[in-house]
């Protein structure tokens, strides 16, 4: 071997051993990287859900917390398409009401997981006036006008922006409900933001501002079943209501107007019991609804519990906190198992109850109603919370 093949290979050798420490060095720095700062498990998944007969694409968006807790969302509708959650031993199912398609959804079915607006729950004779003008509403339940009309929000395209700077992971949701739409006065720019914390919290926070004077009601109209098995029902689930009153209604369940107490009555929920205990009850109120569908008046104002429930089987428990002034609670008494379960089978009678945060129905025709009026200049705030655990 000459000289020069003689250093050429004393070269190699020596940048070979220090490449060789180099490396092991950088594995030394990565293994101390990751010992003092682990990658958080919580994030977001995106893909796609469906496609749309005007071939709009529709995406779903999974929200992931360090517990295991898994929140899916689809642009269509600000649906909650699934809510996966642990019980007592640990097994992760999902608890909420919905479809596995895109198809499914768009067949009217009952508001499952859906953002419900302008105007959550039931306006009497779809009409209301504001500052002297008179509005005509689309009679979608009977004579009146549920949940927004024809369209409303539930069935209209979200633009979805996940906030990836947040200390938890977050959806923002954004929609302009335009002048007129479905009836309603004024440009309405929405603003909700799905939260899901590690403390096994999912936040929904609406916000809302208008160009004319209009009336709001949002809320978010989840299907529970805490025992994660939809072939079962919820009537031995367990219910409080953090309420001293309720608003009866009429035949086509609209508020008389009356806020009645609870006391002695199949809607006192102030004690925590199961959903079946009530349900077959003889009151008439219970008769117009086919069991509970009705909205309770919260005590106290503010930030604070509206209602629990609890599945003894399973363990799950959950407590909902608002700062509405009322909760609708609706046991399922349409469901009639014509449509399609997410395992198998299909939704049954009474096999998901729903929770839902709002305003009085009809208040827009209620004067002694607390106002869902909006002006504009104003913002419209509304904050409820879900909280998972097990017991």
């Amino acid at each position: 071997m000459n000289k020069f093949n003689h250093l050429k290979g004393f070269m190699f050798s020596s940048v070979l051993v220090l490449t060789l420490l180099s490396c092991k060095n950088e594995t030394k720095q990565d293994e101390n990287v990751t010992e003092t700062e682990p990658k958080p498990a919580h994030m977001i998944d995106k893909k796609t859900f469906g496609v749309m007969p005007d071939n709009s694409e529709i995406s779903v968006y999974t929200l992931k917390n360090d517990n295991g807790i898994e929140v899916s969302v689809i642009n269509y509708g600000g649906i909650i398409t699934s809510l996966k959650v642990p019980d007592r031993n640990g097994n992760v199912e999902d608890i909420v009401l919905g479809f596995n398609n895109l198809e499914d959804y768009l067949k009217k079915p009952p508001y499952f997981g859906a953002l419900i607006g302008r105007y959550g729950n039931r306006i009497g004779d779809a009409k209301f006036t504001l500052d002297g003008t008179e509005y005509q509403l689309a009679k979608n339940d009977g004579e009146n006008s549920l949940h927004g009309g024809e369209k409303g929000f539930d069935k209209v395209f979200w633009n979805i922006e996940p906030i990836t700077d947040s200390e938890n992971p977050t959806l923002k949701l954004t929609y302009r409900s335009e002048d007129m739409e479905e009836g309603f006065p004024g440009n309405l720019d929405v603003e909700v933001h799905y939260i899901l914390t590690n403390d096994n919290t999912l936040e929904v926070d609406y916000k809302a501002t208008t160009d004319k004077p209009t009336v709001v009601n949002l809320t978010q109209h989840t299907y529970f079943n805490l025992s994660g098995d939809f072939s079962k029902t919820i009537l031995d689930q367990e219910v409080s209501i953090n309420a001293d009153g309720y608003l009866p209604v009429s035949k086509t369940l609209i508020p008389t107007g009356e806020v009645r107490s609870v006391e002695g009555t199949p809607f006192d929920f102030r004690q925590s019991k199961s959903i079946g205990q009530d349900i077959e009850d003889k009151d008439q109120q219970i008769s117009f609804g086919g069991g509970f569908d009705h909205c309770w008046v919260l005590t106290g104002d503010g930030m604070r519990e509206a209602a629990t429930a609890y599945d003894s089987e399973s363990g799950r428990y959950m407590v909902v906190k608002t700062n509405e002034p009322a909760i609708q609670f609706y046991t399922g008494n349409f469901l009639d198992g014509t449509l399609p379960a997410k395992g198998g089978g299909n939704y049954e009678h009474r096999t998901g109850f729903c929770l839902e945060t709002q305003h009085y129905p009809d208040s827009p025709n209620k004067p002694d109603f607390p106002s869902t009026e909006l002006k504009p200049g104003e913002i419209y705030s509304s904050k409820t919370t879900f909280t998972f655990s097990t017991k």
